[in-house]
């Protein structure tokens, strides 16, 4: 019977360490790269903190940080809902309605491409970067940054406006903007897409987009939504400490078992 038990643990010792040498053979050699990498968090402005509203005042979006303006106001910026918008609104330091279909106009203000919650912000008034930290890009490398935009105006004011987005990155010093939309008196420009390509030149960065609008007294409104950053993407390269650890752990079980098979033997004649 020793001499059975001593065999069983003799095999099993052999079958653990075989499996510790295979998961350390398999083991990735190294860090791998994701080639489309999405660097954006809550790019379509849907996690809020405290549902619709002004940023900074009323709620908040997961990921992103609104600034305040130059006089260090909080930014007439705020979060709406496609369903919404030009009905009840999104309350703030006043509860902004867009001119639409809630309101007996009928100038096509519609969801954006994703739908759902969107970016509404005043390029005239108290005007505040919106911004999110990018980490992990790779220098020398080649990312697109993209977006949906359009113009809308708040409603209750009159006349025709122009709208755009000023955006980039702060550690870069890369600043652009979008082409610059005419709204109609109680108009929608329709949603655009902005494309932008870059080589990062460092690993960590600040993307801001900062609203445009004219002329003020009439609130023009810049909307935003789809935000997405993609790229190449170095993914966290695998623990050793943790394969040498499983390795000398299954050694040890079955050193352990070997050893019990002999002091069993070692009984038996005794």
């Amino acid at each position: 019977m020793a001499k059975g038990f001593r065999g069983v643990g003799t095999r099993i010792g052999l079958v653990l360490l075989g499996l510790a040498a295979g998961m350390l053979a398999t083991a990735p050699a190294g860090a791998t790269i994701d080639p489309m990498h999405q660097f954006i968090v809550n790019g379509d402005f849907e996690q809020t903190t405290n549902g619709l509203g002004q940023l900074r005042r009323n709620t908040n979006v997961v990921g992103w940080t609104s600034q305040r303006d130059a006089d260090h106001n909080y930014g007439y910026t705020y979060v709406l809902n496609s369903s919404t918008a030009s009905s009840s609104g999104s309350p703030g330091e006043s509860t902004l309605k867009l001119w639409g279909p809630g309101k007996g106009v009928n100038n096509g203000l519609s969801a954006s491409p994703t739908g759902g919650n969107f970016i509404g912000a005043d390029g005239a008034y108290h005007v505040g970067k919106l911004t999110q930290t990018i980490t992990g890009l790779i220098v020398g490398q080649s990312y697109q940054l993209s977006f949906n935009y359009a113009g809308a105006q708040e409603y209750g004011y009159n006349g025709p406006s122009t709208d755009g987005w000023q955006f980039g990155f702060l550690g870069q010093d890369i600043d652009e903007q979008t082409a610059i939309l005419n709204n109609v008196n109680h108009g929608f420009t329709g949603w655009q897409t902005q494309t932008f390509n870059f080589v990062a030149t460092q690993a960590s960065d600040t993307l801001y987009f900062l609203a445009m609008g004219t002329p003020a007294g009439q609130p023009p409104f810049s909307l935003l939504d789809s935000v997405s950053l993609t790229g190449p993407y170095v993914t966290a390269a695998p623990d050793v400490a943790t394969w040498m650890t499983l390795v000398l752990g299954f050694g040890l079980i079955g050193s352990s078992l070997r050893r019990l098979g002999r002091r069993s033997q070692a009984m038996q004649f005794a």
